[in-house]
């Protein structure tokens, strides 16, 4: 039986070896890279200040405009064309606004998270 197999396996090299083995490609992110996941090469350091509420705006506004679209429309027929649609609108005015924003809510944050 294969997961006898995995079992006897497991605990013949021990949970630390195994998990060593298992985990090893996620864990070493903390060496850094010179290459993004696509080959490309990183941005600098202070790309962060945009990158940041660039990706933030996509993953959100993508999230609650398909939320909001199937809510307001259900699965219609060309529910990929309203949703793109309705997501580039909603990114339009978010990533703008996450750039203007961003300062007031890390301020803010401050106020009431103590520094480590």
């Amino acid at each position: 039986m294969p997961g006898l197999c995995f079992l006897q396996a497991y605990s013949a090299a021990g949970k630390g070896a195994l998990t060593g083995r298992l985990t090893e490609p996620f864990m070493n992110s903390s060496k850094s890279s010179s290459r993004t996941l696509f080959g490309l090469p990183k941005l600098p350091a202070h790309s962060a200040q945009w990158v940041t509420p660039l990706l933030l705006s996509v993953f959100m506004t993508c999230i609650v405009s398909i939320i909001s679209t199937l809510k307001g429309v259900g699965m219609a027929p060309g529910i990929l064309r309203i949703w793109l649609g309705v997501w580039a609108l909603s990114w339009v005015i978010a990533f703008p606004t996450l750039l203007l924003v961003l300062p007031l809510v890390k301020k803010a944050t401050a106020l009431v998270v103590e520094a480590s």
